[in-house]
């Protein structure tokens, strides 16, 4: 008297998941639910059907059917309550009652019937026990995560604490040793960067009012700011003793240097200066901008061809000058018949059509205007192409990886296609766990391991007429061939699929035509060799 599966499959028979409680094959399972499709009739209210061996107790859910597969001598009515009640937990973790939604929760539905069923046996629960049982919530587990986070909350504390002792100590002392009258007050504030934390030390007090202090005010504002300008006499003089050193200490530096050699990238607490915080967001310079952008995502299978190619481009305008916007833009198309195009909704379709111009439906509505912060610009024109042909893909990579003794030597080969100069290609080989960087025999190019995410890296500038093929060789202990897939690649080019150039820009004010500039670029969305 016991449930031998509890299964969910579909109307015409595919399983989608399946739970057995006792030791069966898998071949006769399969058998038995191939069976049931074939078994069930149409037009009965009957939720059981039984055969020699089995019998099967069944219940739809909307497409699907849920399916509780036992031995003729189980208790039927036993059954049908199992039944019922995993007929309330399926709702609770798959929320679409289709396959796609079964398949995502399938393991915590097997959870849930566990919980129900034991050894063939219903257990007495209910809907809101079996959730909590597979939650799986620790009142003790969150007590002592508290628990740890507070010590950690303290220790940070405690190190606060000690570095602010450090820096008030090296301030007197540094006051000492240049003759001062003790802790000063309204005579200047300073700045104090140090390496253990972003503690910020201001000091005020007495002196005989603002702009006096024999120079003191002037010694401490230099010494703590350190300004990257004309430097004070203070600033230059020979200090008395040790004094406060500012930066990093070696321990910090070393352990700087570790990060790095793990493949973590440091950034360097530098404050730059005003100007130079201006200069890197240069304002454009060209009344109007155009940009034609294309984003490649390439699937490429290992034993050659090509699982998904697929381009999207589009053309966005920028505008600096409000006089401008009333404009239209003439546009010349490649010769390449699989793009196709779509203009914004507020675009003039038939405009576009019949001579290839972008212009609005409402020729006195202006084009918005931004400034260079708005990099996106407005976009006018969207394209897409998708192809198998693996003649369009521009950069092929090959991965022969072969196991001698206990070494494992990988030979990788690209090959570019002569449509683009690529730029910034950087080939990520994945490999197995390493105590050290693998041994590199031969590469066209640069290359770079990242211990921590075990990666190895493949860099080429630029691939052009002259390189249009490289090779690298690489040694690692005895892997298995699928430990180097999948491989991802990116790069840049100057050119596109589409071929999209602009032509012209119409004024619909009359007058000279402005000024305008085009940009073009090529980038890798995701492109992968699996």
């Amino acid at each position: 008297m016991v449930v031998l599966a509890a299964s969910i499959v579909s109307k015409s028979g595919k399983v989608l998941v399946s739970r057995q409680f006792v030791d069966m094959t898998r071949i006769r399972i399969e058998g038995l639910l191939a069976a049931f499709p074939k078994l069930v009739g149409t037009g009965k209210q009957h939720t059981y059907v039984e055969t020699e061996n089995v019998r099967y107790v069944y219940q739809p859910i909307e497409a699907l059917y849920l399916l509780l597969v036992t031995n003729k001598n189980s208790n039927i009515l036993e059954d049908l309550e199992t039944l019922r009640l995993l007929s309330k937990l399926v709702p609770e973790y798959s929320y679409s009652l289709d396959e796609e939604g079964v398949c995502k929760h399938a393991f915590e539905l097997i959870f849930a019937f566990d919980e129900v069923i034991s050894l063939g046996h219903k257990e007495n629960v209910t809907v809101a026990q079996v959730k909590q049982y597979c939650e799986m919530e620790s009142h003790e587990e969150k007590l002592h995560k508290l628990v740890l986070q507070s010590k950690i909350n303290e220790t940070k504390d405690v190190m606060k604490r000690k570095a602010s002792e450090i820096d008030k100590s090296k301030i007197e002392k540094n006051r000492a040793d240049k003759g001062g009258f003790g802790p000063l007050q309204s005579m200047g504030s300073g700045r104090i960067e140090n390496s253990f934390s972003d503690l910020s030390i201001s000091s005020s007090g007495t002196g005989f009012g603002s702009g006096s202090g024999f120079g003191l005010t002037s010694d401490v504002d230099s010494f703590a700011t350190k300004p990257k300008g004309r430097p004070t006499s203070s600033a230059t003089a020979p200090p008395k003793g040790l004094g406060m050193k500012l930066g990093k200490s070696q321990r910090t530096n070393q352990f700087l240097e570790s990060l790095k050699a793990e493949g973590e990238v440091i950034l360097e607490d530098v404050q730059p200066k005003h100007s130079q915080s201006r200069a890197a967001a240069p304002q454009l310079t060209d009344p109007i901008t155009l940009t034609v952008e294309e984003k490649l995502n390439v699937i490429l299978k290992r034993d050659g061809g090509v699982s998904n190619f697929d381009v999207q481009g589009t053309l966005s305008l920028q505008i600096l000058n409000q006089e401008d916007g009333h404009i239209q833009v003439q546009v010349q198309t490649g010769d390449n018949q699989a793009v196709s195009f779509k203009t914004h909704p507020n675009m003039n379709k038939e405009l576009f059509a019949n001579d290839y111009i972008l212009g609005l439906k409402d020729p006195n509505r202006p084009f918005p205007t931004g400034q260079a912060s708005d990099a996106g610009g407005v976009g006018l024109l969207k394209w897409r192409m998708q192809s198998t042909d693996e003649s369009m893909v521009p950069l092929t990579i090959n991965c022969w990886p072969s196991s001698s003794g206990n070494e494992t030597y990988v030979n990788i080969e690209y090959e570019a296609s002569s449509m683009f100069d690529l730029r910034n290609v950087v080939i990520s080989v994945p490999l197995p766990a390493l105590r050290e960087a693998p041994s590199v025999r031969q590469i066209d190019g640069e290359w770079r391991y990242d211990s921590r995410n075990s990666i190895l890296e493949w860099s080429v500038l630029l691939i052009d007429n002259s390189n249009r093929s490289g090779s690298m060789e690489f040694v690692v202990p005895l892997a298995d061939s699928s430990t180097f897939f999948p491989i991802s690649v990116c790069f840049m080019a100057t050119d596109t699929f589409s071929d999209l150039k602009v032509t012209n820009i119409i004024p619909l004010k009359g007058g000279n035509p402005p000024k305008f500039a085009q940009r073009t670029q090529l980038i890798t969305d995701s492109y992968q060799i699996v």
